[in-house]
């Protein structure tokens, strides 16, 4: 494969500072951040409070610029972009998943899921809605509200609703955060099956070693930058890596 051959990486952060506040009061949450995310991988992103790591997500999804550096979402970079072509990008090629699920109570499970298609005045594709439903574990549950479920199923509706735009990246935000340890064991294995299935991207903020071990990757944020990486490493193992950040010290 030559060089022009080469298939852009989902996500990559070039040099990127955020800095929030100004003079004396200025807080530096990002400093010189520069990596890489390969398409259809899974990376969990770990630190510290105050790490840095939800500014991470936020520049990295174009909820929020960078003070300095570049993002670039597969080819287009979003350093420059404005509001309305940043929101229609979110729209259209980014999925989210928050610790909250974020469902609008009064929809049902299939409006719901299919809330960003309507947002974006797309009409939904019927047989991709219904094998997102498959793969989420939501058949026969695509009538009920919000309310008539458990936990577990509703961070599934969120998960349904990111991928039912056929998203470039999914960023998940302490995703298993509001969830028993079987739940969000049955969460993370759900979004490591869109990564090895679908080859979906998907970028994970996480506080917690169990949820980083299904990831490919994990990167550790220490005072806003990127301090070290593992590969496919249990929990134990970052676990470790964490307590040596000074996370649980």
């Amino acid at each position: 494969m030559t060089t022009h051959d080469r298939i852009p990486d989902a996500v990559s952060l070039a040099g990127v500072e955020r800095i929030h506040g100004k003079g004396s009061t200025a807080v530096t949450a990002l400093r010189e951040i520069t990596v890489a995310i390969p398409r259809g991988s899974f990376t969990a992103v770990m630190g510290p409070s105050g790490s840095g790591k939800s500014t991470f997500l936020q520049c990295a999804a174009g909820l929020d610029s960078p003070t300095a550096g570049t993002v670039r979402l597969g080819e287009t970079m979003l350093t420059g972009l404005n509001e309305t072509q940043l929101t229609e990008l979110r729209r259209e090629r980014v999925g989210f998943v928050f610790q909250a699920f974020n469902l609008m109570p009064s929809l049902t499970v299939l409006e719901n899921i299919t809330l960003p298609l309507r947002l974006a005045r797309r009409r939904p594709d019927g047989a991709w809605v219904e094998e997102i439903v498959r793969r989420v574990g939501l058949t026969g549950r695509t009538g009920h509200r919000p309310a008539e479920l458990s936990g577990g199923q509703q961070q599934r509706v969120a998960i349904a609703r990111a991928l039912v735009t056929r998203p470039e990246v999914v960023f998940a935000d302490e995703p298993t955060g509001a969830l028993d340890t079987v739940t969000a064991k049955e969460v993370l294995a759900l979004l490591r099956d869109t990564v090895d299935s679908m080859g979906q991207t998907v970028v994970m903020v996480t506080h917690d070693p169990v949820a980083a071990s299904y990831a490919d990757e994990v990167l550790f944020l220490a005072d806003g930058r990127i301090t070290d990486t593992l590969t496919g490493a249990g929990a134990d193992r970052i676990a470790d890596r964490m307590t040596h950040l000074g996370a649980w010290a």
